[in-house]
């Protein structure tokens, strides 16, 4: 069996791992770089495989950075099945056909307003183009063995988001697993990761292998954030994942305000992406902590903004008030157009509730810088700009550190580091290697593994 590492190397995003066993090639997921302008520049690369001869994608769960590149592969002509959880599909559905009407949208304002080097932008996929590739997706249950070839796949629940899973691999009588993205034990919504089987191999993610949640309480750092926002007679503005996070913290707005630690102030879930998901929260409902009645509770306390108009008639609201909206990570969506018109009110506070790549608008923001660019313009910041921590859907290192002696691995499994940024990946090998008996590496870009 090979392995070679396409992405997800050295960076938190774009990834992608080759398998080849015999006769079958398989890639288990398809994401797209985010971040830094050379990592976005690999997703105009073409990936050194035939993508032909690819007999099928896997993918954990439905985020842009294990998901998005599916469309991309399409229009290059690939029409294999791609396997996932069901939850992990019906949310696919949403995000892949957004992807495709962002990127859409972006290029038509870059060519407007002439702010793209290039003199005419081009989208890498289209809403069209992603919304086609969707007739390739195929559902698997947990802990249902299925056949790709020579090789026999296991899906099994990994916390993080709905759907989301570690993926188990059996062929040439070896055992391979692939972390995924792994939630907290301790996550406001999802279940708990369960502990992975007996292997030989686990390419393991380190987003947080160089930092810990600590043991603030979450609710309590909101509760101080929404106050002072309101003292000020401020917007409090939240760059929110559409999946996961943003579910989260209207939970979490829901519970403060039913337990008078916050005032009543309007929610606006300005994101019409993050609405048709919290639809799909509540269908599979089974997959998390929250009951129907929590759902619905949570739908009567926010406003939907789901059309453009509806989204700029914000602005004009002057009392204190809520707006939730994407992108996590303030790279695109319409938080960028409220951060335009606000971020330059010292009443304003920008609230990051999750995971931040280097190189984004958001991580750029949390570093102190005076000024951000949006949209061609440098604009000064004289909002509060703060972070939420310990609701991240990753758990940190003592929490993997603890999910793996959990589990059924001997010390003779070898681990390969991944999806993380260097200094995570450094770390967390150097934590492992200290207090577990792993053979612990972290994996580089384009790096072939043979078992």
């Amino acid at each position: 069996m090979n392995i070679t590492f396409l992405g997800g190397t050295e960076t938190v995003t774009g990834s992608k791992y080759f398998v080849e066993s015999g006769n079958t090639k398989i890639l288990i997921d398809c994401g797209l770089y985010q971040g830094y302008k050379w990592l976005r520049e690999r997703n105009r690369e073409p990936l050194p495989l035939d993508i032909q001869s690819l007999d099928a994608i896997i993918l954990t769960h439905a985020h842009l950075d294990h998901s998005g590149f599916i469309p991309a592969l399409y229009k290059q002509g690939y029409r294999g099945p791609v396997y996932a959880h069901a939850a992990t599909i019906a949310l696919c559905t949403i995000l892949l056909p957004d992807s495709g009407k962002i990127q859409e949208e972006d290029a038509r304002y870059f060519s407007k307003y002439k702010i793209s080097k290039h003199q005419s932008p081009e989208p890498l996929y289209d809403k069209s183009t992603a919304e086609a590739s969707l007739a390739l997706f195929k559902a698997v249950p947990f802990e249902q063995d299925f056949s790709i070839g020579d090789i026999t796949v296991t899906l099994q629940s990994a916390g993080h988001i709905l759907g989301a899973a570690s993926i188990i691999l059996q062929a040439e009588g070896k055992r391979v697993g692939f972390s995924g993205d792994v939630g907290q034990p301790n996550d406001v919504i999802m279940y708990p990761p369960k502990p992975l089987p007996a292997l030989d191999l686990l390419m393991l993610e380190s987003t947080y292998g160089n930092r810990l949640h600590g043991n603030d309480d979450p609710y309590k750092q909101l509760a101080k954030v929404v106050n002072n926002t309101a003292k000020k007679g401020g917007v409090l503005l939240i760059p929110s994942f559409a999946v996961g996070r943003t579910e989260a913290i209207q939970h979490m707005l829901a519970t403060l305000i039913a337990e008078k630690r916050i005032p009543k102030l309007p929610i606006y879930l300005d994101s019409p992406m993050a609405i048709s998901v919290f639809d799909i929260y509540c269908q599979f409902d089974e997959l998390h902590r929250l009951n129907r009645a929590q759902c619905h509770d949570m739908t009567n306390l926010v406003k939907f903004t789901r059309d453009v108009e509806e989204s700029k008639l914000l602005h004009d609201i002057v009392m204190p008030h809520i707006i939730i909206a994407g992108s996590g990570m303030a790279t695109g969506g319409r938080i960028i157009h409220h951060m335009k018109r606000r971020i330059g009110d010292h009443r304003t506070t920008v609230l990051f509730i999750g995971y931040v790549s280097g190189g984004t608008r958001g991580a750029k923001m949390l570093l102190g810088c005076e000024r951000v660019k949006i949209h061609g313009q440098w604009l000064p910041i004289k909002a509060d700009i703060e972070v939420l921590h310990g609701l991240s859907g990753h758990g940190d290192y003592v929490d993997l550190t603890n999910w793996l002696v959990s589990s059924q691995l001997s010390n003779n499994t070898q681990i390969q580091l991944v999806h993380g940024d260097p200094d995570a990946s450094e770390a967390m090998r150097d934590h492992l290697r200290q207090h577990t008996k792993f053979d612990v590496e972290v994996a580089s870009y384009h790096k072939i593994l043979r078992l």
